[in-house]
């Protein structure tokens, strides 16, 4: 693999799933790096892709995402993406993905038209393995090369998950293809998002396909010997996408 595609794994103040992510990038045989904010946004630059991991940035002051949106290391991630680099933001990584507004990228940067917000019922925190799958054809979505639409079994573990946004940005999510995941059951079947997610959305991709926000954590089941396997396909996908980038 060149240097142009390292992938770095994003810390901000409060993130706490780096670890698990750069094992799985690892295992899939991506060169990563975990990358600290306090190395500042130039740190970024020697890397072909950006993931964004889970835990808590910031507090989630405000709301989930929305400090770590505005911090210098996601200037990078923005200027990153606009010039086709690969960006993935897990859980926490989604909310702020969404939060900048790169996903689903319908509106202007740090302009969001959609975010994750609490879970129903009652904002709980959901922490549990269930299953998600495709939705989308793979030309759609490079950043996950040659990904199956069979179900992929993850973990959620979040206070908010729940997509949320106005019925007309909805509408154009369901039309244009930015569903990119949804929830469904063992065999595959679409199910009821367990935290209330309209559209049953799991994840969402931005218009290029090559910026993915996903809320369940396929990271913490790459390594699990539960049958099926977990995660380790998604993050074969990936490494998969930056030989072809």
């Amino acid at each position: 693999m060149t240097a142009a595609a390292r992938v770095a794994v994003l810390v901000y103040p409060g993130t706490n799933s780096e670890e698990e992510t750069l094992r799985a990038l690892t295992a899939a045989g991506a060169d990563a790096e975990i990358v600290h904010y306090s190395r500042g946004k130039d740190a970024l630059g020697a890397f072909g892709a950006y993931v964004l991991p889970g835990g808590f940035a910031y507090e989630d002051r405000v709301r989930a995402g929305a400090v770590a949106a505005h911090d210098a290391l996601t200037d990078a991630v923005i200027d990153g993406a606009h010039a086709g680099k690969l960006v993935l933001g897990i859980c926490n990584g989604a909310q702020v993905l969404l939060e900048t507004g790169l996903v689903p990228g319908t509106g202007p940067v740090r302009r969001p038209t959609a975010a994750f917000t609490p879970n129903l019922p009652g904002g709980r925190y959901q922490c549990k393995r269930v299953y998600v799958r495709a939705t989308v054809d793979e030309n759609r979505m490079p950043i996950l090369a040659g990904f199956p639409r069979e179900p992929l079994p993850v973990w959620i573990s979040h206070g908010e998950g729940r997509l949320q946004a106005e019925a007309a940005e909805l509408a154009t999510l369901d039309r244009e293809g930015h569903v990119a995941f949804v929830y469904c059951d063992a065999l595959g079947a679409r199910s009821a998002a367990p935290n209330g997610s309209q559209l049953d959305a799991a994840g969402l991709i931005d218009r290029s396909g090559r910026i993915l926000a996903i809320m369940p954590h396929p990271e913490r089941d790459a390594n699990s010997r539960i049958a099926p396997p977990g995660g380790a396909p998604f993050f074969r996908a990936f490494v998969r996408a930056l030989g072809a980038a």
